[in-house]
């Protein structure tokens, strides 16, 4: 008996020094060659270091890209539970910067109608309408998911993100990885082609149209979006990691299976923007559906051209959506993050701004992306135009993420951005589609009573005064006065305004009647 203990004893010793040992041994580490043992301690802190200062260190409003506050509206949100604040802001809005401050209004004519709607907020536009696509369509929520690849995401996370939108009535964007039995779990769908035409492309990686028109014919694809850079890594193309890229991925995307995965930085079917208008077309012309680009903002010729080719009204598209550089990836290179392409608003003014010059903003729907899935973001994105936005990260922390930004490692720990199927078998789709459908519907709530205080019925009739941006040492200025907005810009035509009047009053005497 006695030895036992002393081998019980002596075990912990050998261990300990055996890895003293080889820490003395090695040369790739002087740390550990000068603190054997010991020395492990700092990279076991430096390992969890987001995790503690997550919950430990951070402030509620001091971490990025979402804050402990943010994040916890969007749990409360997604499990339908109280989502409201108590005693006040903790924010110092006398020092903030670039904090935006929504002008509520005593009197108003229109108030009250859409507050009534309870959380149906259809666009106020019809995309594709003006070119007379033979599937034009009026989608049912301003609010959508954004666009995610299987292979980026994992099975069971596209199948809540499908599911949810589906019982919210929202779209799902499939992100450029294809579409797979996971998008067909009752949503309807953007379908996006990337610059691999992964799930339209031929043997050679060549687009294939036929493979597109039967590719959407088969799914409820509602419209087409092109991918032409995202706000997290423009002009690089997508990665998927090698640790990723399973059979299954592997066969719906047609590539080899666990090799990195890296779309290329452009399109090989178009190389300007008079042939891209030509791509546009053929594809609109051969499924029926609104065809669209997504893209960050860079160099400011590109939207110069694309508003003056599209001016002629023979080719167009049907909606651009603006991504900021501050959007989300699952894998990218620090400096692409952290450095290329404007932020939304910025970007997003800009590109309005050729449209609106040129008069063709009545002609095409304007959808933003970047940090949007908050109340406050998406009233200052309506206020400068746009018709809908697209929410990514926020609905993967809908559906369980914890902002781990283990998203390239294949090791997040809810299951979300991983395909180790050990990880993902944590994730259950069909609660998880309850709670992307729960923040769907309060994200559309808060902005439908935020529209009411600005004595509005609808976010597209904010007006671009109707927000300010505090700047630092308690001065303001109006997003008119930021970015040079002229009279009447950011507003629907007269026709769609009063179209989406209509709806909203419609939906609020119903509601009323039903309660």
């Amino acid at each position: 008996m006695r030895w036992r203990t002393v081998v019980g004893a002596a075990a912990p010793v050998a261990v300990l020094g055996a890895v003293a040992i080889k820490d003395l041994l090695q040369r790739k580490h002087a740390l550990l060659r000068n603190y054997p043992v010991i020395g492990h301690a700092r990279y076991m802190i430096e390992a969890i270091g987001p995790e503690l200062r997550q919950y430990i260190v951070a402030d509620n409003d001091e971490e990025r890209p979402f804050s402990r506050d943010q994040r916890r509206w969007i749990y409360a949100s997604s499990k339908g539970v109280d989502n409201y604040f108590g005693f006040g802001t903790d924010n110092d809005l006398e020092t903030a910067t670039n904090y935006p401050i929504v002008k509520h209004r005593t009197f108003a004519e229109n108030a009250s109608a859409g507050h009534q709607a309870g959380s149906w907020l259809p666009s106020a536009k019809v995309i594709g309408s003006f070119r007379k696509r033979r599937h034009a369509f009026r989608p049912d929520s301003v609010v959508n998911v954004s666009a995610m690849s299987y292979g980026s995401l994992s099975g069971p996370a596209i199948q809540a993100l499908n599911a949810g939108v589906g019982k919210a009535g929202a779209l799902q964007n499939t992100g450029e990885g294809g579409l797979s039995d996971d998008h067909r779990q009752g949503g309807e769908l953007i379908y996006q082609i990337g610059t691999a035409y992964f799930g339209c492309r031929d043997r050679q990686g060549r687009f294939d149209l036929q493979k597109l028109v039967d590719m959407v014919a088969s799914a409820p694809v509602r419209a087409i979006e092109i991918k032409l850079s995202q706000g997290a890594k423009p002009g690089l193309g997508g990665l998927l990691p090698a640790a990723k890229v399973s059979p299954e991925i592997a066969r719906i995307r047609g590539i080899e299976p666990h090799q990195d995965c890296a779309s290329p930085s452009r399109h090989t079917a178009f190389s300007d923007v008079d042939s891209m208008l030509d791509f546009v077309e053929t594809i609109a012309d051969a499924t029926g559906l609104p065809v669209g680009v997504k893209s960050a903002v860079g160099d400011q010729q590109f939207w110069v051209d694309l508003a003056e080719r599209s001016a002629a009204g023979d080719r167009g598209v049907d909606f651009i959506t603006i991504d900021g550089g501050e959007g989300g990836t699952g894998a990218a290179p620090r400096v692409f993050a952290d450095t290329v392409a404007l932020p939304f608003r910025l970007g997003f003014a800009r590109v309005y701004a050729e449209f609106a010059r040129a008069g063709l903003t009545d002609r095409i729907s304007f959808i933003g992306s970047g940090r949007l899935g908050l109340p406050e973001n998406a009233v200052t994105a309506f206020a400068l135009g746009c018709d809908m936005i697209n929410v990514a990260r926020e609905a993967m922390l809908a559906i369980g993420c914890i902002q781990a930004q283990r998203c390239h490692t294949d090791h997040c720990p809810t299951g979300v951005a991983t395909q180790n199927k050990w990880l993902t078998g944590g994730l259950d789709p069909t609660l998880k589609s309850e709670r992307l459908a729960a923040y769907l519907r309060a994200l559309r709530h808060d902005l439908i009573t935020l529209t009411d205080a600005i004595g509005v019925v609808h976010p597209s009739l904010i007006g671009i005064d109707d927000v300010e941006m505090l700047t630092e040492g308690e001065v303001s200025l109006t997003l008119q006065e930021i970015y040079g907005y002229e009279p009447g810009w950011g507003q629907p035509s007269t026709e769609d305004a009063a179209a989406i009047k209509e709806l909203m009053a419609t939906a609020a005497t119903t509601a009323t009647i039903t309660h």
